[in-house]
């Protein structure tokens, strides 16, 4: 008890000097403003070795608040930062973005997998997804992003332009390599996911978003799907989505100048995790004409990470990631 009364008087001493330093600021200010002479006063040694003795224990008292609070808030700056995930949208001209460059990421769309499973891949980060390119099959292997309530709404207009891939090396695929194959140029990460940023919508048209899928998976099922998954997105908030191209061949059909290959089969997994209830859904479509509930291609996840060799869902405490991934939820 002594000892805590001891501090508590120090720190009032501190105080007391503080404030005696201001009153004598204040008397001097005052006599200055109104033109009187205080020769006299800043003359008299006593008074000026006391104001110079409160201002320096101020200054002190000053540098180790400002010291103690920086090792205070310091560490927890850093551990934010270091959860900061996606890079900055830089593109300032971007008017009609409503995602904030500081919203913190859990990047659980990013499936894990071994080195060896792509021989030749370039993985890509852009604004709104991450994807996965293989050079082999000139299709992405995969393509992640997460999409929030928030970005369902959004001003940017579709861009209907499919360009090359600037960040990927020659021979690039091109927009005419798709032209009269009987095959459209379908997206894996939609345009529709993308309209909260120009840049992202703009980004989802390259080509390595795109794989060549039979028109009427196009638009129909795998379009149902991606509107099924933005409606979930704007009822709990939050989802993770990762899909991509299945050959089940090393010697695909192949079109156009720069030989893409034709994709078997389409897989897509999605994740609605919430601390109430989350669910994990995996969903196989073949590349062929067909209209059917998509309850019909609901599958595991773990289903699905047999048949690519992708770890989905990874960050997720092992008792979840366990159990959810080995069920079909009934949300459809």
């Amino acid at each position: 008890m002594a000892k805590r009364k001891k501090r508590k008087n120090k720190s009032n001493g501190k105080w007391k000097i503080i404030l005696f330093a201001l009153l004598v600021i204040a008397v001097a200010g005052y006599y200055m403003y109104s033109g009187k002479d205080i020769s006299g006063i800043v003359k008299n040694t006593n008074i000026e070795r006391t104001f110079d003795y409160a201002a320096e224990k101020a200054g002190k008292i000053t540098e180790n608040i400002v010291s103690k609070t920086k090792e205070d808030v310091g560490p927890v700056i850093n551990q934010i930062k270091d959860k900061i995930g996606g890079q900055t949208n830089n593109d300032t001209e971007d008017n009609s973005d409503t995602s904030s460059d500081n919203v913190i990421k859990l990047n659980l769309e990013i499936p894990v997998y071994s080195k060896s499973l792509y021989q030749k891949e370039f993985v890509l980060k852009r604004t709104g997804y991450t994807v996965s390119y293989n050079t082999f099959y000139k299709n992405p292997n995969w393509v992640a992003w997460e999409l929030t309530r928030e970005e369902t709404k959004g001003g940017a207009e579709r861009a209907d332009r499919f360009v090359p891939d600037p960040d990927l090396p020659e021979p690039r695929v091109q927009h005419s390599d798709y032209t009269r194959s009987g095959y459209d140029r379908g997206h894996m990460a939609p345009a529709a996911d993308m309209k909260w940023s120009k840049t992202a919508m703009k980004e989802s048209f390259y080509m390595s978003n795109i794989c060549p899928q039979v028109g009427n998976l196009n638009r129909g099922d795998w379009n149902d799907l991606e509107e099924t998954c933005r409606s979930w997105a704007a009822k709990y908030g939050t989802v993770y989505i990762s899909c991509g191209p299945i050959f089940d061949t090393k010697s695909p059909k192949r079109i156009g100048k720069n030989k893409v290959g034709i994709p078997d089969r389409f897989f897509k997994v999605v994740l609605i995790y919430n601390r109430k209830k989350p669910m994990a859904m995996g969903f196989v479509f073949d590349n062929k004409p067909r209209s059917q509930h998509l309850k019909k291609y609901m599958v595991t996840v773990d289903s699905i990470e047999k048949i690519t060799g992708l770890d989905f869902f990874s960050k997720l405490p092992d008792n979840i990631e366990n159990k959810i991934e080995a069920e079909i939820p009934s949300i459809l």
